[in-house]
C-alpha cells in the first residue's frame, strides 16, 4: 500500500528517508495520509478525509488544533525529548550569560575605538559575575530536557532541585542521585540562584511566575525560561528586575515587551536550532508517522492515548473512540456476530478519547466493520 506525506514546513532529508519507497512526499496534496510540519499553523486549516495523522517535529503543538484532530479521529503526534540535547546546552549557556554578564560585556568591548585593550583593562570590572559551582539551581519540570539539564548542572557542580508532580518512571531512572527533589515550588523559590522552566504552556501554567511568586524568591534570582514565554507574567518580572528581585531574565520567546530592556536576554528561539536536533525531530516525526500509518500503533501522541502491540493474525482494525462504557464489548460483539475471532487485542484510555487494536484470526467482512463504525461514541475504524 501507499500513501501520502504532506509537508507543511520544510522537514530534514534524514527524517524523509525514513518513511521509505511506498511514501509519496507531496507539499501540495489535497488528500494525503499524513501530515509532517514544524512551526506552520493549523488552525484555520480544512482536513480531508484521508487525513489520518498529524507529527509536529518539535515538542510544542500550540499551532495545531489538537481538540479539532481528536473529534475527527486524527492522531496528533510531537517528537519529545528529540531536541532535547539542544535546549540542554542553551539552557547551560543561559545560565553562563545570565550570570558572568557575558553578552553586555561583548557588545560594549565591540563598541570600543581605540585605546582598545587599555579601556578594556579599565572597564571589565563592570561585568563581574559569579560563578556557576555551589549555586543552587531549581529546575522546573523534569521531563527529557529537564533531566539532562539538572545531570548537567550537578557536573558543574551546583546543587540541583527538582519539581515536577508528573515525572514519568522512564525520566526519575534518568535523573542523578545528586538530584535533590522539591516538594513544592515555594521550595525552589525559597532557595534557588537560578531558576529553569521545562514544563508545557497550558491554561494551568499561565504565568505560573508572577508577582506572588517573585516576593517567594531569593534577591537576584535569575531566570531561564526556554519552554514557552506565556509561563512568565511579562509586566511582573520586569517590575522585579527593577526593584532587584531578578537579576536577569532569559527568555527564547521575546516580544516587544523584552526587547532592549535591561536585566533581559532576549534569544530569538534558538532552543532546538541545531542540525542535530532538527535531523532528530524529523527522524522521530516520521518514525511515528509510518509506524502508525502501516501498523496502527500509536506512540508520542498528543490527543490519543500510546496503544501499541505487536502485528499478528490475518487482519488488523484499529477503533478511535470515545472513552464511554462498554466501548470495547460492543466491538467484540460486532465481530462475534459475523463469526470472526479475536486473536489479539489492546484498548487504551486517555482523558475523553481511547483507542483499541484488534487482531483478527480471519479477515473480517464488510457486516461486522460498518456495525462497528454505528456504535455511539465511535470516531474512526481502519482495516489495516
Amino acid at each position: 500500500m501507499s500513501y501520502t506525506i504532506k509537508t507543511l514546513n520544510k522537514i530534514a532529508k534524514t527524517g524523509l528517508e525514513q518513511l521509505g519507497d511506498n511514501y509519496t512526499i507531496d507539499d501540495s496534496a489535497a488528500n494525503p495520509d499524513g501530515i509532517l510540519l514544524r512551526s506552520a499553523s493549523m488552525h484555520e486549516m480544512e482536513f480531508p478525509e484521508s487525513l489520518l495523522s498529524i507529527a509536529r517535529a518539535g515538542a510544542g503543538v500550540n499551532n495545531i488544533p489538537i481538540d479539532r484532530c481528536a473529534e475527527k479521529g486524527i492522531v496528533v503526534f510531537n517528537t519529545p525529548g528529540a531536541n532535547a540535547n539542544a535546549v540542554k546546552e542553551l539552557a547551560i549557556t543561559s545560565m553562563l550569560i545570565s550570570s558572568r554578564k557575558i553578552v553586555e560585556g561583548i557588545n560594549w568591548a565591540n563598541g570600543l575605538t581605540q585605546d582598545v585593550a587599555k579601556e578594556v583593562e579599565k572597564g571589565k570590572a563592570q561585568f563581574v559575575g559569579p560563578e556557576l559551582d555551589g549555586k543552587v539551581l531549581g529546575v522546573i519540570g523534569l521531563g527529557a530536557i529537564g533531566v539532562l539539564i539538572a545531570n548537567a548542572a550537578t557536573n558543574l557542580g551546583m546543587e540541583v532541585l527538582g519539581y515536577d508532580p508528573y515525572i514519568s518512571v522512564d525520566a526519575a531512572w534518568g535523573l542523578s542521585r545528586a538530584v535533590r527533589k522539591a516538594n513544592d515550588l515555594k521550595t525552589i523559590f525559597e532557595h534557588a540562584d537560578f531558576i529553569t522552566l521545562h514544563m508545557p504552556y497550558n491554561a494551568q501554567t499561565k504565568g505560573t511566575l508572577n508577582a506572588e511568586t517573585f516576593a517567594q524568591m531569593k534577591k537576584g534570582v535569575r531566570i531561564i525560561n526556554l519552554s514557552r514565554g506565556e509561563l512568565v507574567n511579562d509586566d511582573d518580572i520586569l517590575a522585579a528586575i527593577e526593584d532587584g528581585t531578578v537579576g536577569a531574565y532569559v527568555t527564547d520567546f521575546p516580544n516587544e515587551k523584552m526587547i532592549n530592556r535591561p536585566g533581559v536576554i532576549a534569544i530569538p528561539h534558538l532552543g532546538a536550532s541545531t542540525p542535530e536536533s532538527e535531523d532528530n525531530c524529523a527522524e522521530m516525526a516520521a518514525r511515528q508517522t509510518k509506524a502508525y500509518l502501516e501498523s496502527g500503533n500509536i506512540k508520542n501522541s498528543v490527543n490519543f492515548p500510546n496503544c501499541e502491540m505487536p502485528v499478528s493474525g490475518a487482519q488488523r482494525i484499529t477503533v478511535a473512540h470515545k472513552n464511554i462504557p462498554n466501548m470495547v464489548g460492543q466491538i467484540s460483539t460486532a465481530l462475534a456476530e459475523g463469526k470472526v475471532n479475536i486473536k489479539d487485542m489492546i484498548n487504551k484510555s486517555r482523558g475523553d478519547y481511547a483507542y483499541t487494536i484488534l487482531d483478527l484470526e480471519t479477515v473480517s467482512n464488510e457486516e461486522s466493520i460498518a456495525k462497528i463504525r454505528q456504535i455511539e461514541g465511535v470516531i474512526r475504524v481502519r482495516v489495516i
